[in-house]
């Protein structure tokens, strides 16, 4: 079994790209994963889709073909090119694709280095894949270590001090553009989910006054009654309206298609500070004299300040990972000495069964003798088998040695492929995790 990753982030494809390669809701993720685990070939996938990255992370039997099916199906789902995605996407394999996840959910993969949103994101994105039965207990080992990894980078570095989110990276650039005529200004939050109401509690924060607009009434009324009186609750039909009224604008809707576009414009004189945080976009490319636009690309250079203050603590952070890596590996191997050493222990019961049938039988062994000689012959194979079952404990936690214990294997005729690991959950066991 391998573990793989096939990434396409702010790091390597656009805003364009990422908004084409997005999943706009979770049934369009269903429907990915049931086509990728349909595959022989793939054990177990999950989605994570936000606004900076698109990963398809896999439990696979062959990473060549998991790799040139994911890229397949994402062709399939964008309408682009197959060979374009094949030169932008990221691919990590067992151990970089280990790596990878670690520091994805530690947020040192992030655009904004230490941002508070991503392990949630993660955990989210496997649940989802778990209640629909295509993640099971080969991911969740991995991403249970992870989220281990991310409370000691959290623990110990300082780099997730005063979170920051590309919401409070937006609502820090536009007060970095009014200045202290920011306090009293009313900002118009369009979408109701993590997104919007995080930038609305840094607009609260720095004196704004906030309306708040999203689809479901009753969901932006509970969600606007939650952050105070300064916080007014609003429908999308209002939106013609405010666009109109208020300069400062912060736009984080799932929509699959622009929902701020040129004809909604009427007064033209206005100055106006827009950000948009969506993916796919919200906002539509227009040509308004008084308008300043930030899209989430834009914000990644506004970012690049909190990345070189948290360098010191990333690389700390880093370590950590590493160590987490080693761990997780080590521990993966042990794992897996321990029902090779039960099948092992098995094949001999059976043998000694076989055997003293054989001897009683054929008159060898008389009929009396029987419990004597097979408690005999039980001590005589626990003694031979107690060094190299000791032998193979200690050589599994050790790298170079991962082809010793698949000779064992193939040597037995052992076969660990539909094992459950739970009942060996404790055998060299040194950090854990929730199955």
């Amino acid at each position: 079994m391998y573990y793989q990753v096939v990434s396409f982030s702010h790091k390597n494809c656009d805003q364009g790209m990422r908004e084409k390669l997005a999943f706009s809701n979770d049934e369009e993720k269903i429907d990915l994963l049931n086509l990728l685990v349909a595959f022989d070939f793939v054990h177990e996938s999950f989605i994570i889709s936000t606004c900076n990255r698109v990963e398809i992370v896999l439990a696979t039997r062959d990473n060549f073909s998991s790799f040139h099916a994911i890229l397949g199906l994402m062709a399939q789902k964008s309408n682009l090119d197959f060979y374009t995605l094949k030169t932008t996407a990221q691919r990590y394999d067992d151990e970089e694709a280990v790596q990878h996840i670690f520091s994805v959910v530690s947020a040192l993969d992030s655009l904004v280095i230490g941002e508070s949103q991503i392990t949630g994101q993660v955990k989210e994105a496997f649940m989802l894949s778990h209640r629909n039965k295509t993640a099971g207990r080969k991911l969740n080992r991995m991403i249970s270590y992870a989220v281990k990894c991310a409370a000691e980078v959290r623990n110990v570095t300082n780099i997730s001090q005063n979170p920051i989110s590309i919401a409070s990276v937006a609502v820090a650039q536009a007060h970095k553009l009014l200045g202290d005529s920011m306090s009293g200004t009313t900002a118009v939050v369009v979408g109701a989910g993590e997104m919007g109401v995080l930038a609305a509690k840094h607009l609260l924060r720095a004196g704004c006054d906030v309306i708040m607009l999203g689809r479901d009434q009753e969901k932006v009324e509970l969600t606007a009654h939650s952050l105070g009186e300064n916080v007014k609750a609003g429908t999308m039909d209002k939106l013609p309206k405010y666009i109109n009224r208020y300069r400062l604008l912060f736009s984080a809707t799932s929509a699959k298609e622009a929902i701020i576009t040129r004809d909604l414009i009427e007064n033209e004189a206005l100055p106006r500070l827009w950000f948009d945080m969506a993916i796919p976009r919200d906002i539509e490319d227009m040509k308004l004299e008084k308008l300043e636009l930030f899209r989430i690309d834009d914000l990644r250079a506004i970012s690049q300040t909190n990345h070189a203050l948290r360098e010191e603590q990333a690389v700390r952070a880093g370590e950590i990972v590493e160590k987490y890596k080693e761990e997780f590996y080590s521990w993966l191997r042990a794992l897996s000495i321990e029902p090779v050493i039960k099948q092992m222990r098995e094949h001999v019961s059976e043998a000694i069964d076989l055997e003293m049938k054989r001897a009683l039988k054929k008159g060898f062994v008389p009929a009396e003798a029987e419990a004597n000689m097979r408690k005999m012959a039980e001590q005589m194979f626990k003694r031979f088998l107690h060094d190299p079952t000791q032998n193979l404990r200690h050589s599994s936690t050790e790298k170079e040695n991962a082809n010793c214990i698949e000779a064992v294997k193939k040597m037995f005729n052992i076969d660990t492929e539909n094992i459950d690991y739970k009942q060996y959950k404790n055998d060299h066991h040194t950090k854990g995790y929730n199955a």
